[in-house]
């Protein structure tokens, strides 16, 4: 019986459709890396981690940095915003 790939002169085997296949699941894998990645904003591989300027723990650090609340206030703050919007809250492992 002959197949697609298979040649009667000794050519390649059916394992020639492989490749194909093998190249679709390489450029699929890296697609998807780069869309949970780069392409999102969140740090890849060499990408340090930033916290947003306007993010509510960056406001409370900027308003602790000014003056404006004290040290305890601060810390009294950041327990709550730690809980919502820090890595606690959200279950990050980093």
């Amino acid at each position: 019986m002959q197949t697609l790939a298979h040649f009667a002169d000794g050519g390649p085997g059916p394992w020639i459709l492989l490749f194909p296949l093998i190249w679709a699941l390489v450029i699929g894998a890296g697609i998807t890396l780069l869309r949970r990645t780069v392409w999102r904003g969140r740090p890849g591989p060499g990408r340090p981690r930033t916290v947003d300027g306007n993010s509510p723990i960056a406001v409370l650090g900027h308003r602790f940095a000014s003056g404006e609340i004290d040290e305890d206030e601060y810390w009294r703050r950041l327990s709550v915003l730690d809980e919502q919007f820090g890595r606690t809250g959200r279950g990050d492992a980093a």
